[in-house]
């Protein structure tokens, strides 16, 4: 996992729904930036993403800006593709970029694993929080809150710290990597 207090690893890719590039200093926000790797396929974003896009819209008014990436294979997981990620994107909403990462460094760079990955960063681009959206997990009855992700949002915007036990590894479908 990305270590507690890494600077946002730099980027610049195309956004899927504008068709321009952002970079990071694009995406940035004021009191903190949400950089989460997520993918059109995967039942554990599929579980969550409405209540998702429904909780950074509130931190967006407040500051708080999101941007999503996704870094499968396309050419294995169809799904996937830059046109289907606009689809997703148009459908739910997403008013934040969307970010297709074809080289997958991007991803490496983050140390991503899995989709939904979440990393917080501060106001000074520092990784303050990376884990899960909540313990709720396709067929396991619990509901879907974003409560862990919130909490962490909170004491960004608090000025506190997230202590290491609320740092808990997201779960999801792994990053589809292309063949070496």
């Amino acid at each position: 996992m990305l270590e507690l207090g890494t600077p946002a690893p730099e980027f610049e890719l195309i956004d899927v729904v504008s068709g321009k590039k952002k970079g990071l200093q694009d995406v940035k926000g004021p009191k903190g930036t949400l950089v989460v790797f997520i993918c059109n396929h995967c039942p554990y974003v599929i579980h969550i993403q409405e209540k998702w896009v429904e909780l950074v819209h509130q931190y967006d008014e407040v500051g708080i800006s999101t941007v999503a990436i996704s870094s499968n294979d396309v050419e294995n997981y169809p799904a996937d593709r830059p046109e289907k990620m606009k689809e997703r994107a148009e459908e739910l909403g997403m008013d934040f970029p969307y970010l297709y990462d074809e080289t997958q460094e991007v991803a490496k760079a983050y140390k991503a694993e899995c989709t939904p990955d979440f990393f917080l960063f501060d106001e000074n681009m520092q990784l303050v929080y990376r884990g899960q959206f909540d313990g709720s997990r396709p067929g396991n009855d619990v509901p879907v809150t974003g409560e862990a992700l919130k909490n962490a949002l909170d004491k960004l915007l608090e000025g506190r710290s997230i202590p290491e036990d609320q740092q808990r590894p997201s779960a999801g479908c792994g990053i589809k990597w292309k063949p070496q």
